[in-house]
């Protein structure tokens, strides 16, 4: 599944390309993804043009400027959806379901398992109810350990699926709770609230330098997911624990190892993580 840093590397991709343009069409190709594509949104997005592409979450945000009332564009990219710039003649292909066609290039939707979304709202996007509801932006400076450690106080989930739930945090998926935990040295089954001050501030720099340099490397390309310009993360073949079962720890030599946690399966390293 694309996560924060996957959206952030589609977002910047897409910036030299397309603020500032006009949507002369759109197309819609299915009705329905998550959930129901508005019906107008071909008429209401005509002529439009999309002044800023913002990011809350794995939410993409395109504000669109049009004389039929100004608004943002929201769109979730599910479990396998990927955002592609392709030529205003290249055909469509297998599970292509929407189209934003702007002068000179094309933004196509591609989402193989149909869980992403394609939505209108016509307010600031954080009154969406899929967006008011989200946590704190893990790349934001409000985010530090010392939110962490007042967040996590009285709490006894493990620390993992912890992180890993968007109403306390955004973005963190399996790969980065895994890697930031193993950098910050905290085992992934520790109770949240039993993690001191220190601890805490820890775990935030592991998590910000984790998803930075995710970023950098273009994020983590699983199963279908790839760049605008169908190009491929590689933060996956530096993991330190993700995917490693069995092999040595890279710090201690201790053989990596997996568990299950809300369904996930989570890599530790037993020796290196308490």
């Amino acid at each position: 599944m694309p996560e924060l840093p996957e959206v952030e590397v589609s977002r910047r991709g897409l910036l030299p390309h397309l603020p500032g343009q006009h949507i002369t069409r759109v197309v819609v190709r299915t009705p329905k993804l998550r959930h129901e594509i508005p019906p107008d949104l071909a008429e209401r997005l005509s002529g439009a043009r999309l002044s800023a592409i913002e990011r809350r979450g794995k939410y993409l945000l395109f504000a669109c400027e049009s004389r039929q009332g100004d608004g943002y564009l929201i769109l979730h990219l599910g479990m396998s959806g990927s955002l592609r710039l392709v030529p205003n003649d290249a055909p469509p292909k297998k599970h292509d379901h929407v189209d934003l066609v702007f002068p000179h290039t094309t933004l196509r939707l591609h989402d193989p398992r149909r869980f992403g979304a394609v939505l209108w709202h016509p307010g600031p996007p954080e009154e969406h109810p899929l967006i008011a509801v989200l946590g704190i932006e893990p790349l934001s400076p409000a985010f530090d350990g010392d939110w962490l450690y007042a967040a996590t106080r009285k709490r006894t989930t493990p620390i993992k699926p912890l992180l890993m739930d968007s109403h306390l945090i955004v973005g963190i998926g399996n790969i980065y709770a895994a890697e930031s935990l193993f950098r910050a040295g905290i085992a992934p089954t520790r109770p949240a609230g039993s993690l001191g001050r220190q601890r805490c501030r820890r775990l935030a720099a592991a998590i910000r330098a984790t998803l930075e340099e995710s970023i950098v490397a273009g994020g983590s390309s699983v199963r279908d997911y790839v760049h605008s310009d169908g190009g491929a993360g590689s933060f996956q073949v530096t993991c330190a624990v993700y995917g490693r079962k069995d092999l040595p720890c890279l710090v201690c030599g201790t053989p990596v190892r997996v568990l299950r946690q809300g369904g996930r399966a989570t890599f530790h390293c037993p020796r290196c993580q308490r």
